[in-house]
């Protein structure tokens, strides 16, 4: 997600539209070489402004060291998560992707092309068509690290399910879905205290780290929960 705004948004070219699980619909807009992806009449994620977005890998990376092999990504936006993970973990890591909503896989490899280089062919790349809730739930001491970018922070604005992961209920199932010293990465546009202290709640060891929406000191920052299982 992003908080830096498509420039002369209301002139932008409509591209795509994709219909949501709860009824609601994203839009992939599109101004000169700019893209965005709107919900309703928030946006999103924007091609130009990724540094937040590779943070969350790179964070989560630097964290785990060399040992990091398994991750899960929640949500593949515009694939900046997922290319900053593919250029920090070794050849034979593998990155599972769960994107609810299929046309945003169809975007990346579409009109998106460009933005993703290649990133949804690298062999160490899975995309699975489903809620990263389920993914977590099934998925008990597999991963290394999950990372979560399916929300503007931890509420469920895009999807009401999505509530699921940020419940209490939800944190112990991506507890649990981690191996011993793992850590799970969560991007929010603000920060929220009561998602920290239930993190904690959980038995992780949380950071609340922030990072620059742009990479540039002056713009919007964002807030990056690290949380390591230690126990």
């Amino acid at each position: 997600m992003s908080d830096c705004v498509l420039e002369d948004a209301a002139r932008a070219e409509l591209i795509d539209v994709a219909e949501l699980p709860d009824g609601g619909r994203l839009r992939l807009m599109r101004r000169g070489d700019d893209y965005a992806i709107m919900y309703g009449d928030e946006q999103l994620m924007g091609s130009w402004a990724s540094s937040s977005e590779e943070a969350l890998a790179t964070i989560a990376c630097e964290r785990l060291g060399p040992g990091a092999h398994r991750m899960l990504i929640g949500g593949l936006g515009m694939g900046f998560t997922l290319a900053a993970a593919l250029a920090a973990l070794p050849a034979d890591a593998t990155i599972v992707v769960a994107e609810l909503v299929p046309e945003v896989v169809t975007w990346a490899r579409g009109p998106l092309a460009h933005v993703f280089r290649g990133s949804l062919d690298d062999p160490r790349v899975s995309i699975e068509v489903r809620d990263v809730h389920d993914v977590i739930v099934g998925a008990r001491g597999r991963f290394d690290a999950i990372l979560l970018d399916v929300d503007n922070g931890p509420d469920g604005l895009i999807d009401l399910a999505n509530e699921r992961l940020y419940c209490n209920w939800g944190i112990r199932a991506a507890y649990a879905a981690l191996r011993l010293d793992g850590v799970l990465a969560v991007w929010s546009a603000y920060p929220d205290k009561a998602f920290g202290d239930r993190l904690q709640h959980a038995g992780f060891d949380v950071d609340e780290i922030s990072v620059s929406s742009d990479g540039e000191a002056d713009s919007p920052h964002c807030t990056i929960w690290l949380a390591a299982r230690t126990g």
